[in-house]
């Protein structure tokens, strides 16, 4: 006679009931992520009510935190300094404007993940990421890293200026193939240094060793098919350097690697790349394939040149060093206001 023990069953027995206690430690972590940023809001929410009338730009009274700093500390243990006061004003002043109640706060996004989210000054910028990030599930980290990278500047230089404003309200849509285009591609995590000579072949290879992390700078819907994707036409061989698939776009993303000086004949070898995948490669239902040559440095008039108006093909610059966060808001600043001059004449 079989023990009930023994075996499949008692294999399933424990991942049924594994299943049941990862399920509920997940409800019960994001009730209290929930329950943590609700309360900071509402913790900012009366000191201002209270201290300030209501006023956002009135000063703080120090004696009344520090006495209810204390206080709270004696009842509720560690966890209400100052510092942790000073962040739930601060959380109230910044939120209070665009949330109605705190059932507004995202149930996917932690009290860690608002502190970056609140060092973000521009509101538009601020709800472009709390979207992207609700969205897509980022941590903490990879959060930081895309404030870090100026993500929503890149973007928003890479659109045209009807599309700008609809980062803020949308996130980074994936509408056309002009929406996989970031304006450079930032690809500091690969630790490759700016100055160094370095081969396509150690490119690719740093790309393949990170390519979590290159997954998240391409953005939204990407997977990874392959590496060196060989094919084979009149009988002579061709290798795609990484071949990607967009679920979103529902397309190839061909990509070639070019750390010379970007020529017509790398153009035209990516555009008989994408006509091969379109032929031979895609299905009905999909739509044409998309190509991108990465490369460290272009001269657009060349690319324009080259390649036909229609042609879904991108040269693509890449930077190894996180952009200076500044200038791009200068930019796109500079851009934005041009925009809006042009539409009041």
């Amino acid at each position: 006679m079989t023990h009930p023990t023994d075996g499949q069953d008692f294999d399933q027995l424990f991942c049924h009931i594994s299943t049941l206690i990862e399920g509920s430690r997940r409800q019960v972590k994001t009730a209290v992520n929930v329950a943590m940023v609700r309360t900071y809001y509402g913790v900012g929410h009366y000191i201002v009510q209270y201290e300030q009338g209501g006023n956002p730009r009135a000063a703080y009274g120090k004696e009344v935190l520090k006495r209810l700093s204390a206080r709270l500390t004696e009842r509720y243990g560690e966890g209400w300094s100052l510092e942790t006061l000073h962040k739930c004003i601060k959380f109230y002043n910044v939120y209070s404007k665009s949330v109605h109640s705190v059932d507004s706060f995202s149930n996917v996004l932690s009290w860690s993940h608002y502190l970056v989210l609140m060092r973000v000054a521009d509101d538009a910028e601020r709800s472009f990421y709390e979207i992207e990030c609700a969205r897509q599930q980022w941590s903490v980290r990879q959060l930081q890293r895309q404030v870090g990278s100026s993500l929503y500047e890149r973007l928003a230089l890479s659109r045209n200026k009807e599309e700008v404003m609809r980062l803020a309200n949308e996130g980074q849509t994936m509408e056309k193939p002009d929406d996989i285009i970031k304006n450079p591609l930032t690809l500091e995590f690969l630790g490759l240094k700016p100055q160094a000579v370095y081969t396509e072949t150690r490119l690719e290879q740093a790309i393949i060793d990170k390519m979590q992390m290159f997954l998240l700078e391409m953005g939204r819907g990407f997977l990874f098919e392959a590496r060196q994707k060989r094919f084979t036409f009149d009988e002579e061989h061709f290798f795609v350097d990484l071949v990607f698939y967009n679920r979103l776009l529902r397309c190839y993303v061909l990509i070639d690697l070019k750390t010379d000086r970007l020529s017509h004949q790398d153009l035209r070898q990516m555009q008989m790349y994408v006509n091969y995948f379109d032929r031979y490669v895609k299905q009905d239902f999909e739509n044409p394939t998309i190509g991108i040559l990465l490369c460290e440095s272009k001269n657009d008039a060349l690319v324009e040149l080259t390649l036909p108006k229609d042609a879904h093909i991108y040269a693509q610059q890449y930077a190894l060093y996180l952009p200076d966060k500044a200038l791009l808001q200068s930019k796109l600043k500079a851009w934005i206001e041009e925009f809006e001059e042009a539409a009041d004449q």
